[in-house]
């Protein structure tokens, strides 16, 4: 176990009058063995009083209070949900992006190789998080967390979004399947494959697309913390390297947001 504070990584972008962010390691918890140490994965198996004690670690640093640290039941999907106040866990909704006007609620997507985006208006005062894994971002998940945004009161043009750790193209290998559902969809995406080193497979570059998805709908400012989540094991776990290693189960990175007093 550890008594250091959790270690979140913020990005200038999101440095905004009155909004709280922090991309958030998997550093300064209190779990151990394969989930040291601050996993916040309520579906992991890891023990629920350190998941419990590593979130309200989360909350103390984005500044918001223990019990208004949320997150959502995530199913890979399109779905946002606006938040109006918290909930329990057992009442999370199925969706992978919330947004918010509310102050001191702190709203978090969980990643272990997928893209958490994070997302802020500070002049409407709305914010949001999405988590866009393959099937997010392609079925359409970010442009629907900007509309939500947006029908808060935010202004496209003022929204700066920031992609935070995930996997890379170096270390995400997909199967021809794969590649032919994106370029099928549009032939131009061919441009975010390359060849792997195993035939008929390729490296797709995800944190890419999604900042092409990004441009297209165009908020004022995208930045790409440009972080892998593969290669950094001291500071990030990883789905995919689990698989590769066979091991039993992986912690789960949160990354928050939060308006709070400026």
């Amino acid at each position: 176990m550890s008594d250091s504070p959790a270690i979140a990584l913020r990005h200038p972008s999101l440095d905004l009058p009155g909004v709280s962010h922090g991309f958030f390691t998997r550093q300064g918890g209190v779990s151990d063995g394969i989930y040291a140490s601050l996993n916040g994965g309520n579906g992991s198996g890891d023990n629920p009083d350190h998941v419990r004690e590593n979130r309200g670690r989360m909350a103390e640093i984005l500044g918001v209070p223990r019990e208004r640290f949320i997150t959502c039941y995530q199913v890979h999907s399109p779905n946002v949900v606006v938040v109006t106040e918290p909930w329990t866990r057992e009442n999370a909704p199925k969706v992978d992006a919330m947004v918010t006007r509310q102050r001191n609620l702190a709203i978090a997507v969980a990643t272990a190789d997928c893209g958490p985006v994070l997302f802020a208006d500070s002049e409407a005062r709305v914010v949001g998080a999405a988590h866009a894994g393959w099937k997010g971002a392609f079925t359409g998940v970010l442009e629907a967390t900007i509309a939500a945004m947006v029908g808060l009161g935010a202004r496209r043009e003022n929204i700066t979004a920031v992609l935070g750790p995930m996997i890379s193209r170096s270390a995400y290998e997909v199967g021809p399947e794969f590649v032919e559902r994106f370029v099928a969809s549009e032939p131009d995406n061919r441009r975010f494959f390359t060849p792997s080193p195993r035939d008929g497979h390729a490296m797709f570059d995800l944190p890419s697309y999604i900042g092409m998805r990004m441009s297209k709908a165009g908020i004022g400012r995208f930045e790409d913390i440009g972080l892998c989540t593969y290669e950094d094991e001291e500071r990030f776990y990883s789905y995919r390297r689990v698989t590769h290693r066979k091991e039993p189960d992986y912690g789960r990175l949160l990354h928050g947001i939060a308006l709070v007093d400026a």
